[in-house]
């Protein structure tokens, strides 16, 4: 490994690590926003891709790829519609970025601690402290998570009026774990995501710098980040699409841009029903939009974090 490639556990104090994951995540989720959103509306559809007359009878647009559901989102909502529930995904990307890198860091730290009777391997910490920090910064993120997905489903027919009324109307309706619906398909989802992408990450990074060919911005961190995300995105996508199933659930069901969502209970009756009534596609609803904003969020978030720790630690080296 050359000596300049710095693991990411290594760097900047516990303060430092706090801010450079929020910035990193406030501007990730800004530049794949848009993305996010055709990506839901995609898992939400609940025809068979396999059977053409299964559109038959459904009540709400019919969405066909990428482009084309781009396409009938700007037609059909303007350009607005492609950042419905930006707020709350801000704010939890805001969160999510700072518990994650901390929880990351510290969790590493502990597990080599010179006192520990047991000296676990370099990619077994990566991969335990990338799954301990997704698990945290999930749970602890959920209830906006739930808002933006909720948001994003909306059509011209608005749900809820903003989030104040969302959050008044999902208390008074659904209770405290109305905000955590599907927070299993969560956990389940992001503690082997995180964790493979983590350990990728730290094991790319070093060989990514040493590569001849020329990187994208120019450095080891971007490209890294698009390789590991993509590997571990594919791997754990079908509990992304159950979890999405999950957080719509509730009264309000039926008045969503996808109005014959079925009633879901639990992590695997759900995802034994989709796989009976639309096949091993339907569990990979939106797969293709999902890797095409997992790669430049993931790249975005990386590079933007290394440069924000980078900028702080210069800056303090120059007070000193």
């Amino acid at each position: 490994m050359s000596e300049g490639v710095a693991q990411l556990k290594h760097e900047g104090s516990q303060r430092q690590v706090v801010v450079a994951g929020a910035v990193a995540g406030l501007v990730s989720r800004f530049v794949i926003a848009p993305l996010d959103v055709i990506k839901i509306r995609l898992q939400l559809q609940i025809h068979s891709l396999s059977d053409p007359l299964s559109v038959r009878g459904i009540n709400g647009p019919v969405y066909k790829g990428t482009l084309g559901t781009l396409k009938q989102i700007l037609q059909q909502e303007g350009l607005t519609g492609l950042w419905k529930g930006n707020i709350p995904a801000e704010l939890m990307y805001l969160a999510y970025g700072s518990i994650q890198f901390s929880a990351y860091t510290y969790v590493s730290s502990l597990l080599e601690h010179p006192a520990l009777p047991l000296h676990l391997p370099g990619s077994a910490v990566n991969f335990i402290s990338g799954a301990a920090a997704g698990a945290a910064a999930t749970t602890a993120t959920y209830p906006l998570d739930l808002l933006r997905t909720r948001f994003a489903a909306q059509g011209n027919d608005r749900v809820y009026s903003s989030i104040a009324a969302s959050i008044k109307q999902i208390a008074q309706q659904e209770g405290p774990m109305g905000f955590f619906r599907g927070l299993g398909a969560g956990v389940s989802q992001i503690v082997p995501y995180m964790g493979l992408f983590f350990a990728s990450y730290e094991g790319l990074k070093p060989l990514v710098a040493e590569s001849p060919i020329p990187l994208p911005l120019g450095t080891s961190d971007a490209a890294a980040g698009v390789i590991a995300s993509v590997l571990s995105k594919t791997a754990v996508y079908p509990l992304d699409t159950t979890r999405k199933r999950l957080q719509v659930q509730g009264p309000m069901l039926t008045r969503y841009v996808h109005g014959n969502i079925p009633e879901y209970r639990g992590v695997m009756s759900t995802v034994l029903r989709i796989w009976k009534h639309e096949g091993r596609r339907g569990m990979y609803r939106g797969l293709t939009v999902s890797l095409l904003k997992a790669a430049p969020a993931s790249a975005v978030t990386m590079w933007t974090y290394e440069r924000a720790m980078a900028a702080m630690l210069a800056w303090e080296d120059a007070r000193a």
